[in-house]
């Protein structure tokens, strides 16, 4: 419904229109303190999963004072990163961290079309995973996903994923540079749904919700209904009670849920 989630509010964070070739691709929000997503919020695409891999990481220009530019840019090869770094993450945050890995919370494996695929590969729409959680219990939970979507969600599907912190952060010359999220959260909306789909499936419909701990261990990524989720973020961050991820709760307005 053209809504954001609701009850997130801090001065250091900003709202970025994702343009990549011209085009509003999602919407994120982002903390310019900790110089990562807070969430990024977007539309899946039916897909079989491929990933785009011949794409620099880029930054964003809305969050520089030195560029009139919207579209988000690939990193400069010179080392003109000091006119944009007071606000955003660099490539140079995450090179020398064995633990983390960058990971998108737009997944280009939620998208079809190539340019939507190229433009999850902005440093803005990534946050640091440790490695094991990145490539099993979190990689493992996108492709469940995808599959659902791809077999029982007729009409479109919002998704929502983002992240808890609590103040660690990867330093860089002794300096805080990015921060560490705790949990990683999504939550998905599809109203137009298959309602012959098994109860297993149907009873996820049409919206629900998961987390998972950003860690080595005790990373098993949970589902849960978005009420559980929000409760859970209520507890953990710094949202306030008026905490809503969908407008309206993904209740279609026009036609009684069955």
């Amino acid at each position: 419904m053209g809504t954001l989630p609701r009850g997130l509010q801090q001065l250091s964070f900003k709202k970025i229109c994702q343009f990549y070739e011209g085009k509003p691709r999602f919407v994120t929000l982002f903390d310019t303190f900790s110089h990562i997503p807070i969430y990024s919020a977007y539309t899946f695409k039916r897909s079989d999963g491929s990933k785009k891999v011949d794409v620099p990481w880029m930054y964003e220009p809305q969050l520089s004072t030195v560029s009139d530019s919207r579209e988000m840019q690939p990193f400069p090869s010179e080392n003109l990163h000091k006119s944009f770094e007071d606000a955003q993450a660099v490539l140079e945050d995450y090179s020398n961290s064995v633990m983390f890995e960058r990971g998108q919370l737009n997944p280009d494996e939620h998208q079809a079309d190539i340019h939507d695929k190229a433009s999850t590969y902005t440093l803005t729409n990534v946050v640091p995973q440790v490695r094991e959680f990145n490539i099993g219990p979190w990689k493992d939970h996108q492709h469940m996903i995808r599959r659902r979507l791809n077999n029982y969600c007729r009409g479109t599907a919002y998704i929502v994923t983002g992240v808890t912190t609590s103040g660690h952060s990867i330093r860089r010359h002794n300096i805080n540079r990015l921060g560490i999220p705790t949990y990683l959260w999504s939550a998905y909306c599809c109203i137009d749904f298959d309602h012959n789909a098994p109860f297993s499936e149907r009873s996820k419909f049409p919206v629900f919700a998961a987390h998972g701990l950003n860690d080595r261990e005790d990373n098993k990524v949970q589902e849960m209904t978005v009420q559980q989720l929000e409760d859970f973020l209520k507890k953990v961050t710094y949202v306030d009670s008026s905490f809503q991820i969908f407008y309206a709760n993904c209740v279609a307005l026009n036609s009684a849920m069955p």
